[in-house]
């Protein structure tokens, strides 16, 4: 799984048992590969798992920060874990870790006071106290509202803006995968399909047509000249495209047989369900 370019938005996607935790786990030195090599930032698993655990940053899908204290407390306390910090060099990496993950403003105030997106955010500047190389973000949206996804999802990518930093993402919502630079997705414990999201989507998906007729004959004479088969459902038409183009002369010829049109593009679920057979991705 070479993951060679740094600054990149990876997301790692795969069904319910498809082997992400595992692979987590394993980059994150908390499991020792039974067979094969892993090289995280230049170091050896198994070898220099200390110098891997000092390039990484790791967002857990819960939170392991104390309720009771403050952000800034629990994130001197992480600073602490490291060698190297006397106090004035964890409260400059606490307020840098704190003005990177925009959580300066409810800093001093107790994590288990703060609303999901805050907490999210503070689990960041928690992972961003040693300036990681890599960032490990474990579905960090799960069970938070629109809104507060989104919130969490611009500190995300000012964060790899400012700072260049690699970030490995795993998510079971694809409309997050689909804003990643490259996507890895496994199935079955291996790599099943890897590419861009545009890539992706070239190969496993397709665009399509949803056609509202208003001459279901005259609409139906044309769509069988273009040997474009359909199905229907509640009065509506849907047609797969081989190109995105090939719209374009069928909607002209289709023009006075037609309601509405929509031309639906594919999108990064039809590339899960194509690859994984319609296995959940949670």
């Amino acid at each position: 799984m070479p993951l060679r370019e740094s600054g990149k938005l990876f997301a790692f996607l795969g069904p319910n048992g498809a082997g992400k935790s595992t692979t987590i786990d394993m980059l994150c030195t908390l499991l020792k590969p039974t067979a094969g090599a892993v090289t995280v930032d230049g170091h050896r698993l198994g070898r220099e798992d200390n110098a891997i655990r000092n390039s990484i940053g790791v967002v857990f899908q819960d939170s392991i920060l104390d309720s009771l204290l403050t952000v800034r407390e629990n994130l001197m306390i992480r600073a602490g874990f490291y060698k190297g910090m006397d106090k004035s060099s964890r409260k400059a990496a606490v307020r840098q870790a704190a003005v990177t993950a925009d959580v300066m403003e409810f800093l001093d105030r107790p994590y288990g006071k703060l609303s999901g997106g805050q907490r999210r955010r503070a689990d960041i500047a928690r992972a961003l106290v040693h300036t990681p190389k890599v960032l490990f973000l474990d579905e960090p949206t799960t069970g938070l509202d629109p809104k507060t996804k989104e919130s969490v999802w611009q500190t995300v990518f000012q964060l790899q803006k400012q700072t260049g930093m690699t970030i490995f993402l795993t998510t079971h919502y694809m409309e997050e995968a689909a804003c990643a630079d490259y996507i890895l997705l496994m199935n079955r414990g291996k790599i099943a399909a890897k590419g861009t999201p545009y890539e992706l989507k070239q190969q496993y998906s397709s665009d399509r047509l949803r056609l509202l007729p208003k001459d279901r004959e005259g609409l139906q004479n044309i769509l069988e000249t273009y040997h474009l088969p359909y199905t229907e459902e509640k009065g509506v038409w849907e047609a797969d495209l081989p190109t995105t183009m090939a719209a374009i002369p069928i909607l002209q010829s289709a023009q006075m047989y037609l309601e509405s049109f929509e031309v639906l593009h594919g999108t990064m679920e039809d590339v899960f369900l194509k690859i994984t057979g319609g296995e959940n991705p949670c």
